[in-house]
């Protein structure tokens, strides 16, 4: 990841976001050998969590039988 000095940040802007953009790869702003910002294109951060798991899950055996014998289920026997 490409570290950027607040000092070269503040006088190149404009450049900096549009070489995020472009590259889709995030810019680590710093101060003093400290990390501040990380600056990251929307692209790759905007992955939603809904759906993420699709097509990973696998259905073994009866999915719809009960897993222990109704006898032993207090509900089940009334």
């Amino acid at each position: 990841m490409e570290q950027i000095p607040l000092s070269n940040f503040q006088k190149n802007l404009h450049a900096i976001i549009e070489t995020v953009v472009r590259s889709d790869k995030p810019v680590l702003i710093i101060d003093r050998g400290k990390s501040l910002v990380k600056i990251v294109p929307v692209s790759s951060s905007e992955q939603s969590w809904l759906g993420c798991m699709k097509g990973t899950g696998k259905i073994i055996g009866d999915i719809i039988s009960p897993v222990e014998d109704p006898e032993v289920w207090e509900v089940l026997s009334g």
